[in-house]
């Protein structure tokens, strides 16, 4: 995990960090994931450094603020924004879903609660059914525990981590 240790953290954001690690470490295809809140900022992130299973990744990636979690980040937040100003032009309701399949891997996006989203990036050749049958299972569990406290204690645990 990118977040630190769960030490001094709530039980709630301890379980969240679990389940995060859960979805990295259980669903094949998936090379990292992270939860962003409504204003853009990552609270949780799986590790830049490995890839869904442990395995180290054999790509280099670009350089961020944080690395590879900070870029996913700012993918998942833009894709969130774009797609709900898309929703709301067509008067189509909120977006339960968004999924980008490219050349060389995904990207998948869905809502969590009071605008948080979930972002995986995962392989191209992933079962992308898979991929969303754990991520709705992922917010289904997270949705109910990512309160404004939940969500500022994850955020300041983020901003503390080297």
């Amino acid at each position: 995990m990118t977040a630190p240790s769960t030490y001094g953290l709530s039980t709630q954001a301890r379980n969240l960090q679990w389940l995060l690690t859960d979805l990295v470490e259980e669903v094949p295809g998936v090379n990292s994931v992270a939860v962003v809140s409504s204003d853009g900022l990552l609270l949780l992130s799986s590790d830049p450094a490995t890839g869904g299973a442990g395995e180290p990744q054999t790509k280099a990636r670009p350089k961020g603020p944080r690395g590879a979690s900070a870029d996913l980040a700012t993918i998942v937040s833009g894709l969130g924004s774009l797609t709900t100003g898309a929703a709301a032009l067509m008067d189509t309701g909120s977006v339960k879903q968004t999924m980008v399949a490219m050349e060389h891997g995904s990207v998948f996006v869905m809502a969590i609660s009071d605008g948080s989203l979930l972002g995986v990036h995962a392989t191209p050749d992933c079962d992308m059914s898979v991929v969303a049958y754990h991520m709705a299972l992922f917010v289904g569990r997270a949705g109910h525990v990512l309160t404004p406290e939940v969500r500022s204690e994850l955020r300041q645990s983020m901003e503390n981590t080297p």
